[in-house]
């Protein structure tokens, strides 16, 4: 395709999802579902000049949208809930992946390799449309972190899987130990090129005073890593993920001024849209629905697959995250489950199949058939399950103290800015005592109403299902910097570990007595 037709055709695309943003906001169905639909009926007409390119995604959109995940990913709050992701990215990937394969081994009579490389493909989950719905209806932030945290690494893992399987295919033979080592080297060195990397673009990051430069370090961090990790036979993928942890923790949070952390964050949100858009654009296009109606009886056995893998996985894994970490509520599982929406990076694996692999296309239709029943049925749904399972209820007095937290956070915040331009120069002392004086006063009323609101009894802040949500985040983040402390101390062997150890399982317990916050 031309320069002039890839312009025109990028216009109308761009028109359509403008329209599809409109008519979904009015149906209140998710964007990213209307964009499918709305791709499905110009098939023909665009099916000739564009197409889903693997190599596209993979290359290009694909570390757009985990680098935005990453950089938006508090490491702290990641951390805190990293056990239930480990298990969903790191076991239930693997497991989900057999059951799949298993069951279309069986039912469709596929040869086990074949069967491996669908289970991996709709093992992996895209939850573009449940964090959409969250951004609406308000869910407890540690159940959205457990969401954006397993598919940031859901799909690095199905990356890497890929790639296993891709060579057991090529090379005809690996056994069990030589896989471990091969999907330990992958791994690992795909983070340790994120590290590098990511920690290497800190200081370039702190001596560029313009946004605009700093934006342009970031696009090319963002695909460079994932360049870089490909070139050197790592996962590019988790390399990405790395990166971004890395830089939105450690430079963006501390080493920007509020104006360039604006700009940079808005210009990952907008690249980010634009990339999801045009993906979910294209796969309404790539789709065909005569084939689909072909293959329906096919991809329905295979719904039923991935739905039956992620069953026999959230609840029997989540169950037992009680032993070892704070339990997973049972309304959580359900959304978990339900939220196992199929999307752009299942359908790119599925174009990047080896051309040699018997019945390949077969396998792309089946594919292409569950990813769009997915994002239509359980797309469409979701909102509704969502609203059902009552996971966003705030009493009146929370709301209170969020509004008063809301002051407080942006007047502290406006105050650092004001230290900042008096310390360099940009604003007269006399403007900003002025000016820094009326945020204390606010600062000083939202503390006040706060610290009295805290004094009340503990049950004014209990929700209609008995968590003390904010109280209770506050204290949990009290009781991590505590353990913080006592970590720190120990590396430098200011306390002994026995002292430690013995602190460090109090405050442990003190944790898992804690609710979950809102």
């Amino acid at each position: 395709m031309d320069v002039s037709s890839l312009v025109t055709v990028s216009i109308i695309l761009l028109l359509l999802a403008t329209g599809v943003a409109l008519l979904t906001r009015w149906l209140r169905v998710p964007y990213v579902t209307g964009l499918v639909l709305a791709g499905l009926p110009i098939t023909e007409l665009f099916s000739r000049r564009i197409g889903l390119e693997p190599n596209l995604v993979l290359n290009l959109f694909l570390p757009i949208l985990i680098f935005d995940a990453g950089i938006n990913t508090d490491i702290s709050r990641l951390r805190s809930t990293f056990k239930p992701i480990a298990l969903l990215a790191g076991p239930g990937a693997v497991f989900s992946s057999a059951i799949i394969a298993f069951v279309l081994k069986f039912g469709l009579g596929l040869a086990w390799i074949p069967a491996l490389f669908v289970g991996v493909i709709l093992a992996n989950t895209d939850t573009v449309s449940m964090i959409a719905v969250f951004k609406e209806i308000p869910v407890p932030s540690r159940l959205s972190t457990i969401v954006e945290g397993e598919t940031l690494f859901n799909d690095a893992a199905a990356l890497v899987s890929f790639n296993l399987l891709v060579q057991i295919y090529s090379t005809g033979s690996l056994t069990f130990l030589e896989g471990i080592q091969q999907l330990l080297f992958i791994a690992l060195g795909g983070c340790g090129v994120g590290l590098v990397l990511g920690y290497l673009s800190i200081p370039i990051f702190t001596r560029l005073d313009d946004p605009l430069s700093s934006l342009l370090l970031t696009v090319a961090v963002a695909l460079g890593t994932f360049q870089v990790g490909q070139f050197l036979g790592v996962s590019g993928a988790v390399a990405v993920v790395v990166a971004g942890l890395i830089f939105g923790n450690f430079g963006l949070s501390r080493n920007a001024s509020a104006s360039s952390r604006i700009t940079l964050l808005s210009f990952w949100e907008y690249a980010s849209f634009t990339a999801n858009t045009f993906i979910f654009l294209m796969i309404g296009i790539e789709i065909n629905p005569i084939t689909l109606l072909k293959a329906l009886p096919v991809v329905l056995l295979a719904v039923l697959a991935y739905q039956v893998g992620r069953v026999l996985t959230v609840y029997p894994l989540l169950a037992g995250v009680r032993w070892f970490d704070r339990p997973i509520p049972l309304r959580w599982q359900h959304l978990l489950f339900l939220g196992n929406i199929k999307g752009s990076l299942s359908m790119a694996l599925a174009l990047s199949l080896p051309t040699t692999l018997p019945g390949r296309e077969g396998l792309i239709a089946l594919v292409f058939g569950s990813v769009l029943i997915s994002l239509v049925g359980q797309g469409l749904s979701l909102p509704w399950f969502v609203k059902r399972l009552k996971l966003s209820k705030f009493s009146k007095a929370q709301q209170q103290v969020e509004e008063l937290q809301a002051q407080l956070i942006t007047s502290k915040a406006a105050q650092d800015e004001l230290d900042s331009l008096l310390k360099s120069g940009v604003l007269p002392k006399s403007v900003y005592e002025e000016m820094r004086s009326s945020y204390q006063v606010r600062i000083a009323g939202a503390e006040k109403a706060l610290r009295e609101l805290y004094n009340r009894r503990p049950e004014e802040f209990e929700t209609k299902s008995g968590e003390l949500s904010k109280l209770d985040a506050i204290r949990r983040r009290l009781l991590l910097a505590e353990k913080g402390a006592l970590n720190e101390a120990m590396r430098k062997q200011i306390l002994s570990e026995d002292i430690v150890r013995g602190r460090l399982q109090t405050i442990n317990e003190q944790l898992l007595q804690l609710d979950d916050d809102l």
